[in-house]
């Protein structure tokens, strides 16, 4: 997930005062900012203290292996979380909103936070779908694992990377998939994202509350919350054009079908090569088809 919506403007990454051309001005009163203005300035996001990111580490790993029983899938969840997160920071820090930190959150997962806030809607769904498309390369070492050992646990860990992935495009808030496809939505019509935003996070924490998935149902639905009450679903910025509309949704389609790809390539081997093997063996796994 990616989080633009309290970065600091302007950041450390623009052009200092003094480096500016001067203009040329009359000789008189030159006004310069007091102390106390510049003292009003938000102080740099310096990130997760240390100690905190890897005890926060170590709970959220911890839990994960308590759940699935395999440090495997444990450790590949732990990578894979790391890999999407730095997918959004370099995306933010490629298009001016960083530097970029990443937070660990203790039993539910991470978060990319920029300092400011991207230029425009275009930019943001760049932003969105840059942690779920390189997110997937987390999945290469336990491939090779696999080819190496021939244990189906790291077939298992490439699984849960795509999964990981894969949930993240879900649109509903705060995953990426609602920043990815809400600005399409919102050029058709502001009702219609609020509408099916609201319909596709109610459907999610069904989901998650039916198939055990309690924790993530809770927190997603306290987002989802969050963003009626605050009213502003994404950052202000130059709306979508219709060719960027278009490159959005096609961006998304090919982001999800690559994430659907990655996991059924990992799950096809358990399935003896079977396609439809493997999509029970991910249907099983996700509530669906039961």
């Amino acid at each position: 997930m990616s989080d633009t919506e309290a970065p600091r403007r302007p950041g450390p990454w623009d052009p200092k005062p003094e480096d500016a051309a001067p203009a040329p001005a009359p000789a008189a009163r030159v006004e310069v900012a007091s102390p106390r203005a510049r003292a009003a300035e938000p102080p740099l996001d310096k990130g997760q203290h240390p100690v905190w990111a890897i005890v926060s580490t170590l709970l959220l790993g911890g839990f994960i292996w308590w759940l699935s029983g395999s440090w495997v899938i444990a450790v590949a969840a732990i990578w894979g979380l790391f890999v999407h997160e730095y997918g959004h920071v370099l995306a933010m820090n490629r298009l001016g909103m960083g530097p970029a930190r990443i937070y660990i959150i203790p039993f539910l997962g991470g978060v990319a936070r920029s300092q400011r806030l991207p230029e425009s809607e275009w930019h943001g769904v760049l932003v969105s779908l840059a942690g779920p498309f390189f997110g997937l390369l987390a999945a290469i070492p336990f491939f090779a694992g696999f080819i190496i050992t021939g244990q189906a646990a790291w077939l298992l860990g490439a699984a849960i990377i795509a999964l990981i992935n894969l949930v993240n495009l879900a649109p509903a808030p705060p995953l990426d998939g609602s920043k990815a496809l809400g600005p399409v939505l919102a050029g058709i019509h502001p009702m219609l994202e609020r509408l099916a935003m609201i319909a596709v996070g109610v459907l999610v924490v069904w989901w998650g509350l039916t198939t055990g998935r309690f924790i993530l149902a809770v927190f997603l639905g306290i987002a989802l919350i969050g963003h009626l009450k605050r009213g502003a679903w994404r950052p202000e910025g130059r709306p979508l054009t219709a060719r960027e509309s278009v490159a959005s949704v096609g961006l998304f389609v090919a982001t999800a079908v690559a994430c659907a790809g990655v996991g059924v390539a990992a799950l096809m081997p358990l399935a003896e090569g079977s396609l439809p093997g493997a999509l029970a063996v991910a249907g099983g796994y996700l509530g669906i088809g039961r």
